[in-house]
């Protein structure tokens, strides 16, 4: 990541990831679809090649996601014992719902923490 000449007022890497704005200005947009991440920002310019947010995002949303819809079945479950069919009616769409909305959140979070904190891949030093 090269570093920056132009002076952008710091924004806060939550509210931005969750917006999926760029981490510098805050303006453009991160996303190209869903979760692929675009090449660089349309207002300032700035190049996302640094962006890689690895597996991180996926552990998140496996852990959260999967904590709400077992704790919801199985309170379903025990409460009123439905058929196995409305299980299925009821919760895979959900799953798949909160886990695309929770995976592009933690992506567009972790990235811009990245950005922030200025992260980058570790490297040996030949001094």
């Amino acid at each position: 990541m090269c570093e920056d000449s132009a002076y952008f007022p710091p924004v806060d890497p939550v509210r931005t990831g969750m917006r999926g704005c760029c981490p510098r200005c805050g303006q453009g947009k991160l996303f190209d679809g869903v979760l692929a991440v675009k090449p660089r920002c349309a207002a300032c310019g700035l190049d996302y090649s640094f962006a890689d947010s690895g597996d991180g995002p996926a552990v998140f949303v496996i852990l959260i996601v999967g904590f709400i819809i077992i704790g919801s079945v199985l309170w379903l479950e025990v409460n009123y014992s439905p058929p196995i069919w409305l299980h299925i009616l009821l919760f895979a769409p959900l799953t798949i719902a909160l886990s695309l909305v929770a995976l592009r959140w933690c992506k567009g979070i972790l990235i811009a923490m990245q950005y922030r904190h200025n992260a980058r891949e570790g490297r040996i030093s030949s001094d």
